[in-house]
């Protein structure tokens, strides 16, 4: 049996409760019944108008299947079928003057191209990894995985076989020659870098110098000019660096000291609320926003074991190097994460509300506490100081700061889940922004997109189905 605290017109299960006054509203200037006040506010307007969508939903899912049960087979009249749906209301016209920019979205979504990891975010070793994953060993990758082939005493096993790491080592030097090769020579052939007057000087074997064939793919380096520990280098807006250690048992053998080739990898990552958990009670959900809270203010860690001994595991930190133009560089040390909210067919006893003591719509729900834990770090993700420099196609924070919403089928649930999602701020006592960016928040407001003709197989499915996937349809929903 949930235990509950009643607060204004809503019964809130009280671990959720505590979690919010004790965890996420301190630091934020919003005293609990004033955020408890709000939030009650919000369901009473936002709560009929989710139900409101939901029952038209089902009116035109039912119009649909009834027209599938009188024309069975192919649609042999795609016009009249259009038609159909226009008459109904599931298309409708596009909105006149909408028009959607990159301006003020992050480079990892706008500029560079790269992986988006999707992590559930009640396992908060997973979502560690997926941060984390921002940067990877190439080294690591290609050694555990079908990449290099394992013939020749080539193969994976148990421990490290140098046949196979040879292989490993001349792949990545490919790699470099590919990615930022040298105006002379290959990188299988460097015997040490330096930076010299702002460039990358690579000795060869045999004695002579090269440097870059495109010298500005040059950024960076860490440690002295002369012996750098890791050389930063850019192509297509994704950075490599250049791991160089001659105390490790790789860059022992190595001629240049190359420990390691560190590539940037996964850009963004959205920490998953919706499809890939199962958050049925307050528990669960707790458990999921205290995972996104421990993310924003960087202190999330797991222990677990591996191989024997006990490892502890946190979010990384930026990177820093100094900069070929002297000023030092600083780049993101984990993805730019998002949190993707339960959309609107879904309810969950976490919070009751109504004189009937109805289940919130999970969204709601999601929305509010998510976009508060925001506000609780906006003052500890301030931008960097004018003395440091981003690099090229570089965010300006490690900080996560977006909400993924599930896709928006009509002009009707685009305009309601914007209000939802703008909710928190209706319950602030200021008008104070929490972008990441420190931009003012109608710079970072996210519009909603342009609606288009959506195919009828798109058509949602009911919320039972959606939970039990057991109900037929003449036409499912993915």
């Amino acid at each position: 049996m949930t235990t509950r605290t009643r607060t204004h017109g809503l019964q809130v299960a009280d671990e959720l409760y505590q979690f919010i006054n004790a965890e996420v509203l301190p630091g934020t200037g919003v005293a609990p019944d004033a955020f408890w006040k709000g939030f009650d506010a919000l369901v009473a307007d936002l709560a009929q108008k989710n139900a409101a969508l939901l029952a038209e939903r089902e009116r035109l899912q039912a119009a649909i299947d009834t027209w599938h049960k009188a024309n069975p087979g192919p649609i042999r009249d795609m016009a009249a079928y259009r038609k159909f749906l226009e008459t109904i209301g599931y298309l409708v016209p596009p909105p006149e003057g909408v028009q959607a920019t990159t301006e003020h979205v992050d480079a990892e979504l706008a500029i560079q191209a790269g992986p988006q990891l999707v992590v559930p975010i009640l396992n908060a070793r997973y979502a560690l990894n997926a941060a984390n994953a921002r940067w990877g060993s190439l080294y690591d990758a290609l050694y555990g995985t079908d990449v290099i082939g394992e013939d020749g005493g080539a193969e994976k096993g148990k421990g490290y076989k140098p046949v196979r790491g040879s292989k490993v080592i001349a792949y990545a030097r490919a790699f470099l020659d590919q990615a930022a090769p040298l105006a002379s020579g290959s990188h299988a052939d460097a015997a040490g870098y330096a930076v010299q007057g702002g460039r990358l000087v690579v000795t060869l074997k045999g004695g002579s110098a090269a440097g870059l064939k495109n010298p500005a793919q040059f950024v960076g380096h860490q440690g002295d000019a002369a012996s750098p520990s890791g050389v930063l280098l850019v192509n297509n807006g994704i950075h490599v660096d250049i791991r160089i250690d001659r105390a490790t048992p790789i860059g022992q053998g190595d001629a240049a000291g190359v420990a390691d080739v560190v590539v940037e990898a996964a850009l963004s990552t959205i920490l998953d609320l919706e499809d890939s958990i199962a958050a049925v009670d307050a528990e669960d959900k707790v458990l999921g926003y205290r995972n996104w809270l421990g993310i924003l203010r960087g202190t999330l860690t797991e222990t677990f074991d591996k191989g024997g001994r006990k490892m502890t595991r946190g979010l990384n930190p930026e990177r820093r190097y100094a900069g070929a133009n002297g000023q030092e560089v600083v780049l993101p040390g984990r993805s730019l994460l998002f949190v993707r909210n339960v959309g609107h067919l879904m309810t969950n006893p976490a919070i009751l509300w109504g004189a009937e003591g109805r289940e919130i719509p999970e969204g709601i729900l999601d929305a509010m506490i998510t976009t508060a834990s925001r506000s609780t770090t906006s003052r500890a993700w301030a931008a960097p100081t004018a003395s440091a420099t981003r690099a090229p196609a570089a965010s300006t924070s490690s900080s996560p700061r977006c909400m993924a919403r599930p896709r928006w089928p009509s002009p009707a649930k685009s305009s309601r889940a914007s209000s939802r999602c703008w909710g928190w701020p209706r319950t602030r006592s200021s008008s104070a922004s929490w972008t990441r960016s420190g931009a003012p928040a109608s710079t970072s407001r996210p519009a909603s997109p342009p609606p288009r003709a959506a195919s009828p197989s798109s058509t949602p499915a009911s919320s039972t189905e959606r939970a039990t996937r057991c109900t037929p349809r003449c036409m499912p929903a993915p």
